[in-house]
């Protein structure tokens, strides 16, 4: 288990006034009115929203030097283009040299024009990057929720493998309003997100 630790300020970065991410306007002039056709719904309130975009990264090494994790955050805040926070452990691990309070890990989480923007660089630009891509995992948590497992953070742009050397991987959690996977299924993939072919 771990919690965000309370020492990381957020960063906002102004942006133009009445300014409107693509991927927005296309839920709204064009996502909506075909969830709304393909589901039966009666009003526009019913229609699934994506609410927020949660990155997180666990720190395995952390244990061992608290830079690791100092360092991964700073790369995380890259990636996401919001600061990033610490999470820290919530009990002791003897067998891993683990106490409480000591950071393991680092996470962001995007809402409103910041989730908009991570998200339309996610499928246009980082996974096509990916080697050999053939679609993502179809699999939700039953609750209208889809996490994304990556293998490797350099299929972000913004991260130099020459200064960052250490691979690791990423964990990017949709979080909707959907009531069932099969709408949130039917939000996400209309986003654009590469879900794999089915065979049947």
């Amino acid at each position: 288990m771990a919690k965000k630790a309370n020492n990381t300020p957020a960063v906002s970065v102004a942006l133009p006034k009445g300014y409107v991410p693509t991927l927005k306007k296309v839920y709204k002039e064009e996502i909506v009115p075909k969830l709304m056709k393909q589901f039966n719904y009666t009003t526009v309130m019913q229609v699934p929203r994506l609410v927020k975009i949660t990155l997180n990264e666990g720190v395995g090494d952390a244990t061992q030097d608290r830079k690791i994790v100092e360092e991964a955050a700073e790369e995380l805040s890259k990636i996401a283009g919001q600061k990033a926070v610490l999470t820290t452990s919530t009990k002791d691990v003897s067998n891993f040299k683990l106490r409480r309070g000591m950071p393991i890990g680092t996470k962001v989480t995007l809402r409103a024009t910041k989730m908009y923007e991570f998200l339309e660089r996610l499928i246009r630009v980082s996974l096509p990057r990916i080697r050999d891509f053939n679609g993502i995992a179809e699999k939700l948590d039953g609750r209208g929720n889809y996490t994304l497992g990556l293998k490797e953070q350099l299929i972000f742009p913004e991260i130099d493998i020459d200064k960052n050397p250490r691979i690791h991987g990423i964990e990017v959690t949709f979080v909707t309003t959907a009531n069932t996977d099969e709408e949130a299924y039917a939000l996400l993939k209309e986003f654009g997100l590469p879900f794999k072919k089915h065979n049947n």
